[in-house]
């Protein structure tokens, strides 16, 4: 450990943090409502809305967040993020990736990189997108060419997914 590192370290007064499982939750806590607020660079799609449940695909795995979710900060992966608003109403964005993080206090903050309704995309579109991007992935181009015609891939094969299910 460098010497400002340990400086630092040992200038930080303790914190005494209350650490608990979502069961045993503070009852002021307790809601059975998700507070969301799900934002890309250029707008705020929810913004401090209830919600019954979001569903993210998170490079750690797919999950689903409920209010009194233990607090956590996830990594999101190109995939779809499904909003369970209410028991007959639920909307589907596909996104690129960004970050979820789930508070202590049932709320999640989405930020996303990109964010469209699934229904908006076309799957033919999708697929010759994809097509595309594996020749160029394979093709005799620059190695930066190569890179992010092989991110495209990863892109365009997770919204061929998504819009199968």
């Amino acid at each position: 450990m460098n010497v400002l590192a340990r400086s630092a370290r040992a200038a930080v007064k303790p914190m005494r943090m209350a650490r608990f499982y979502a069961s045993e939750a503070p009852a002021a806590a307790v809601s059975d409502k998700l507070r969301l607020n799900f934002a890309v660079p250029h707008q705020a799609i929810y913004k401090n809305t209830e919600v019954q449940q979001v569903n993210l695909a998170a490079t750690s795995g797919d999950m689903g967040v409920l209010a009194n979710h233990v607090p956590t900060i996830e990594q999101l992966k190109p995939g779809v993020i499904e909003v369970l608003e209410n028991a007959s109403t639920t909307k589907k964005y596909f996104v690129s990736g960004g970050f979820a993080t789930v508070n202590p206090d049932s709320s999640l903050n989405i930020n996303a990189v990109e964010a469209f309704e699934l229904s908006q995309f076309s799957p033919e579109a999708v697929k010759a997108g994809l097509a595309e991007a594996q020749r160029t992935a394979s093709g005799s181009g620059s190695e930066e060419e190569k890179a992010a015609a092989r991110v495209e891939v990863e892109v365009y094969e997770a919204l061929t997914a998504a819009l199968a299910k």
